[in-house]
Parts: C-alpha cells; structure tokens; sequence
C-alpha cells in the first residue's frame, strides 16, 4: 500500500511515563490537536485491555500513543482499531517481518505476540477524542521471560535492532494515510485488514466475552469491524468485543 502523510504531527517525548495513553488522553483534555503524539522510552504502568499489564522495559520497545479526533459515526469508531493494525503489521513487513493480525488488537508472528493496541474515548472540552495507544516489542528485552512462550520481538525475528524512532517514523506514514482514507472508503480498510489476518474467516477460535465463552469460525467482519462468528449450528454471533483466540487442532492417533 502506499503510504502519504497528511495529519499533522506533533511528537512530544519522554524519558518515562505511567502510561502513554494516560499522558495522550490529559493532553487530548486540555486542548491538544489531533496527530499529538507521545512517545515514551519506557513506563511504569503500561497496559493493554481490560487492565492488563504490558512490559514497558527502556528503549526495547514502542511506546505510542496519538490523540485523534475522528469525524465518523460513533459506530464506526472500531474501525480505528483496524486501521491500526493495518499500519503496524505493513510497517513490520517494511523491517522484514511478515505479521498476522488477530482480532482485534493484537499483532503475531508465529503465533507469538508482537503488539498490542488500545483505541480509549475520552471527552474533552472541544469534543470526543480517540487516544490510539501502539506497543510493538521491538528489541528482545521487551518481553519478559514470563512471557516468552507467547510474546516475540522483531529483534527475536530478524536478528536486528531497530530503535523506537526509526520504527515510528514508518508507523506515522502508514497510520495517517490510513486515517484519511478511513472516512471516505471504509470498505477499504476493511478489505485491507482481510488481506493481512487469517483471523477474517474460517478460523476456529473460542471466544470469551463478558457473558461467557463460546467457539465457533470466524466468519468476516461487519461494516463497524465487529467480528461474525459461526456456531455449529449455523447461527451467527456478532461479537462487538472479546478475547479471540485461535483453537488448536486436535492431534489425531
């Protein structure tokens, strides 16, 4: 995909923060543009979603976070989430690595996660904001050996090092351009996302939501980037958000 760049950009850095969203969203309440980012090389309470904890070591990995302020439907606020991980997994390939996108925040490479991402609605005196939050696991440090069954790193992968602002410098192309196509072409970004995850369809997966847990195959998206799951039955569940994990195969005798 070609990559152009017209939101404007402003990056503030810091040595360490509690969080980057947290720092986006004050800054998003206190007036700031949209396409501020924060960049941090490292925290000391990073998170993902629903709470969890993400290993925020210095200068191992990205640490991102940009306050939008999106002119869409309130339904189709998701999509930012998608158009988000379109934009990292193209900047991996940019760096040698080829990424799976998985429904739908999180980004894999041999099934091991590389990223995470976390889009938070705040209200600001002008109006909602988007803080779009990115973690990429960038040097081998950034994933803890607690961690290291299930998490990878692009140093893990390629054997090089790429530093923070040599990655984000590739992220703000792709995610800008994504960004201006998102309100006109929707369908687009949802084709585009098809391309990059073989989460789209037929994948057995379970999935665990606040009322309970449940598998099926995924089967497509909806307009708003809501996951379509096929039960045995043949019904349809519209999973809005969840935990989405791929079910493995059974090994045969």
């Amino acid at each position: 995909m070609a990559a152009d760049s017209t939101m404007n950009i402003t990056i503030l850095r810091f040595d360490s923060l509690t969080s980057t969203n947290d720092e986006a969203a004050a800054q998003a309440r206190r007036g700031a543009s949209e396409g501020l980012v924060v960049l941090a090389r490292s925290q000391t309470m990073g998170r993902g979603r629903h709470g969890r904890v993400w290993v925020s070591e210095p200068d191992a990995g990205l640490y991102f976070s940009v306050v939008l302020r999106p002119q869409l439907p309130a339904a189709e606020l998701p999509l930012i989430t998608l158009i988000a991980g379109i934009a990292v997994c193209d900047s991996l390939l940019e760096f040698g690595v080829k990424a799976d996108i998985k429904w739908v925040n999180d980004l894999l490479v041999n099934e091991k996660k590389i990223c995470g991402i976390l889009a938070e609605a705040v209200d600001t005196p002008t109006g909602l904001a988007v803080i779009l939050g990115i973690g990429v696991n960038l040097q081998v440090a950034a994933v803890a050996p607690e961690f290291a069954a299930t998490g990878t790193s692009l140093e893990e992968v390629t054997g090089k090092k790429v530093t923070p602002d040599e990655f984000v410098e590739c992220l703000v192309r792709y995610l800008t351009y994504l960004y201006t196509v998102l309100p006109e072409e929707p369908e687009r970004i949802l084709q585009e996302w098809q391309r990059r995850s073989t989460y789209f369809s037929g994948k057995d997966v379970m999935v665990k939501t606040s009322t309970g847990s449940f598998s099926g195959l995924t089967d497509g998206l909806e307009h708003n980037g809501a996951l379509r799951v096929k039960l045995s039955d043949n019904s349809i569940v519209i999973v809005q958000a969840g935990d989405v994990e791929k079910l493995r195969t059974p090994a045969t005798i």
